[in-house]
């Protein structure tokens, strides 16, 4: 209950951070810049928390428009049902993902995330048809990266789905099952397979750590949706234009190559390897000398720590991995610079405790995300309308001369 208190407010408490009456507050709700909807206990009516920041940042004069800014976790874009960020974690259709990764697999996830409920997108039979064309991309880019190998197939795999254009939700949610086996099959460089996803993942890249799977289990669930991200609002941009779920995937997989999105695990493996052979604090008393930034510290939203990265890295401590990584490194980091551990740094450190292939951070960054792309890029498929964002003009003033060569 306390958790879901913290994403809404009562009436008293909405106007009172507002500094309005309850009849303004009502007005807003009736404009629809307030969401409403009666209380657990149905005698009041409660308040969305985010909607009352995001009103209250509004009518406080900027030199900025909030839409504008690097990073600014209380704007919301667009209406969505799938998640939302809080300070305790991601939310998954009102289930706190951390709670979920205590137990739950990333087929079940997916489903809670599609919305699914008539029909189990992850029957054994519902695998993924490998055309020739498919086999041999996916056999030439062999030794490429996992994501490069893995757009390379998509792009021919929808042809190869009669079902890739469906309409029907249910339908898609079976499309979506079959694009997460192909990916994740793809980035193992493995054939599709029905079974659970974290076993096939530790088979090929961990096989002799008992521990594996469960601690794989749990960052797929943890990874597997963040709301608006950047390859998330890419894939629903895509969505938008009508195209496939193959394609929309596709999409994701680009924007998530970056460095200051899912390739941030990479530059966070980078300080692991670091850390190997050296001890703790001059390290970081170094770097910090120096100016540098710690990849996979700090975060816009989880200003404590990242509730993702903590519960990973507590798992991994129960299992056995160096307390220097899951607990001296990000303690010395926090104390030197006031930025808490997030979940890359943590997905860097499973990969050095389980000994995975260099890069495959990213892909299970991707493996797990691919969920969320569904999700968002179904929602916005249901919605049929296309996303069309405009932009704020700096350039030159109306009326200016054409410009001119001269010697």
């Amino acid at each position: 209950m306390k958790k879901s208190a913290e994403l809404y407010l009562s009436a008293r408490e909405a106007a009172a951070e507002l500094a309005i009456s309850p009849a303004t507050l009502y007005a807003y709700v009736s404009r629809g810049l307030i969401r409403s909807e009666p209380s657990p206990d149905s005698r009041s009516h409660r308040y969305r928390a985010e909607d009352i920041r995001g009103l209250k940042e509004r009518r406080v004069p900027s030199p900025e428009p909030r839409g504008l800014r690097n990073f600014d976790a209380d704007l919301p874009v667009m209406d969505s049902a799938i998640a939302t960020i809080t300070e305790q974690g991601p939310i998954y259709r009102g289930v706190n993902c951390v709670d979920l990764a205590e137990r739950d697999t990333l087929e079940h996830t997916a489903t809670l995330l599609w919305d699914v409920t008539g029909v189990d997108p992850f029957t054994s039979d519902n695998c993924p048809h490998v055309s020739d064309e498919m086999r041999a991309i996916a056999e030439a880019a062999r030794r490429a990266q996992p994501i490069d190998r893995t757009v390379a197939v998509l792009a021919l795999a929808a042809s190869a789905d009669p079902g890739a254009f469906t309409r029907a939700p249910d339908g898609r949610a079976m499309v979506g099952a079959r694009i997460l086996r192909l990916l994740v099959a793809t980035m193992l460089n493995a054939a599709p397979s029905a079974d659970l996803l974290h076993e096939q993942v530790a088979r090929v890249w961990t096989s002799d750590n008992k521990h594996a799977p469960d601690l794989i289990r749990r960052a797929l669930v943890l990874l597997a949706e963040h709301e608006l991200n950047a390859s998330t609002f890419t894939a629903r941009c895509a969505a938008s234009t009508g195209l496939n779920l193959y394609d929309a995937v596709i999409a994701g997989l680009v924007a998530l190559k970056g460095p200051m999105h899912g390739g941030a695990g990479v530059l966070a493996s980078r300080l692991v390897r670091t850390m190997i052979d050296n001890d703790v604090a001059p390290v970081v008393r170094e770097r910090v000398a120096l100016g540098e930034r710690f990849a996979g510290f700090g975060h816009g939203v989880y200003k404590k720590g990242d509730p993702r990265a903590i519960s990973l890295l507590e798992a991994l401590t129960r299992a056995g991995a160096p307390r220097k990584f899951t607990r001296e490194v990000p303690e010395r980091i926090a104390e030197a610079t006031g930025e808490f551990v997030n979940i890359d740094y943590a997905l860097a450190v499973l990969v050095h405790a389980l000994r995975m292939p260099a890069g495959s951070e990213l892909a299970l960054f991707a493996m797990a995300r691919s969920v969320g792309w569904i999700a968002h890029a179904s929602e916005q498929l249901q919605l049929g309308k296309l996303i069309r964002p405009r932009a704020r003009y700096v350039g030159p003033a109306p009326g200016r001369a054409g410009a001119t060569n001269s010697l």
